[in-house]
């Protein structure tokens, strides 16, 4: 019933920026966590940002400083706003979103970064 649409991604330079977008329709849930994925070809999915219902947040150290993860809980709505993007940033983002019955995963977005 829960449909995730994501957005943002793309094509960047290196040291460019990027802005996220995963929103939820048909929801008739609380969503508690939100978090964001990352997968490169050839390795597993890597939990980047979570921020729980509360607005507190924790980052893979390979992206702290430099990511920020929001969320609107209003428009059931997370962000991840990428700054200083390098070339290892590039794969594919994916949203999570947790609720009493479990989470329900975004389709994923394409990120590239050249050098």
């Amino acid at each position: 019933q829960v449909q995730l649409a994501e957005s943002g991604g793309g094509l960047v330079q290196a040291g460019g920026s990027l802005r996220l977008s995963c929103a939820a329709s048909g929801n008739i849930f609380r969503f508690n966590d939100m978090a964001w994925y990352r997968q490169a070809p050839g390795k597993q999915r890597e939990l980047l940002a979570n921020i729980t219902r509360g607005g507190n947040s924790d980052y893979a150290d390979s992206v702290k400083g430099r990511f920020t993860i929001s969320r609107d809980n209003a428009k059931n709505t997370v962000y991840l706003q990428m700054n200083s993007l390098k070339p290892e940033d590039t794969g594919v983002y994916y949203c999570n979103l947790r609720t009493i019955i479990g989470g329900f995963w975004g389709q994923g977005t394409q990120v590239t970064v050249s050098s």
